[in-house]
């Protein structure tokens, strides 16, 4: 039987073709005291569903039907909050992002507030696997007295399956304005052998999960019952400017849910649903 040559010259190509893409554009307005959807947008791989709540903030789930990232994969978020509305926006599940041949995993997300209004950003954590690559960036615009909590949590490979990130990339990068201003800007980069950069006693001291939380407006007061709570890993605290913020930093994703946890029920925070399943 005669034999056909295969050439994989193409397959960079198709590897590119076949990349998953997604955007959610949602919009929200206060109405008769209520919090409303005023525009939804969805496209590619992302999903936005509204679970029914009653009082309180519109609740927002992001689903994510391609059941990962990889390099390449494109996702982008946008929130937009009209005067004095309140939100609550998470994630189904964890995201994961999975070992990358080349390019990045990349996630947009970009919030803007209009004065009155309140944003939390709870997603549960993202789950790095062992040579995954992953590019974020965070941009929030926060008009006046807008108010802001965002939770974002990653986790260095599953430990309680045996799993380790050994190598990788990460490049995060945060943007927080008010009125136009700059008030908080950040951007942190890990590449290489990052098991080994996590090691170091100046990085992670062998921690595998680490998180920020950030609320304003917000002063000392706001984070002085954090100071008395009871934490499993290691958390640091600090205020400046308008500006609280928590670092944490555990032995695995499961210390870190509990201090993130811990955290959030101090602030009185009311966290998604799925949190808590």
């Amino acid at each position: 039987m005669p034999t056909t040559a295969v050439s994989f010259d193409a397959t960079p190509d198709i590897f590119a073709a076949n990349r998953a893409t997604g955007l959610v554009d949602l919009a929200v307005g206060a109405r008769r005291g209520k919090t409303v959807r005023t525009h939804v947008h969805e496209n590619g791989s992302l999903r936005v569903r509204f679970p029914n709540v009653s009082a309180g903030p519109l609740e927002t789930v992001i689903i994510n039907t391609a059941g990962g990232m990889t390099g390449g994969d494109e996702f982008a978020i946008r929130f937009e909050l009209g005067a004095g509305a309140n939100l609550l926006a998470g994630t189904a599940a964890a995201e994961k992002i999975y070992r990358s041949t080349g390019p990045d995993a990349a996630i947009a997300i970009n919030v803007d507030a209009a004065p009155g209004s309140r944003c939390l950003w709870l997603p549960q954590e993202t789950i790095l696997f062992d040579r995954a690559r992953l590019s974020r960036r965070i941009d929030v615009n926060l008009a006046g007295d807008a108010s802001l909590l965002m939770a974002e949590a990653v986790v260095f490979g599953r430990s309680a399956m045996g799993e380790a990130m050994h190598e990788g990339r990460l490049a995060d990068r945060w943007r927080i304005r008010r009125d136009g201003r700059l008030i908080f800007a950040e951007t942190v980069r890990l590449g290489g052998a990052i098991s080994e950069q996590l090691a170091r006693p100046a990085v992670a001291a062998g921690g595998i999960a680490v998180a920020t939380v950030l609320v304003t407006p917000a002063d000392q007061t706001s984070i002085a019952v954090l100071r008395e709570s009871r934490f499993h890993g290691e958390v640091g605290l600090s205020a400046w400017n308008g500006i609280a913020l928590a670092r944490l930093c555990a032995s695995d994703g499961a210390t870190l849910r509990h201090d993130l946890m811990t955290i959030l029920s101090a602030l009185s925070t009311q966290v998604p649903r799925l949190w808590l399943q």
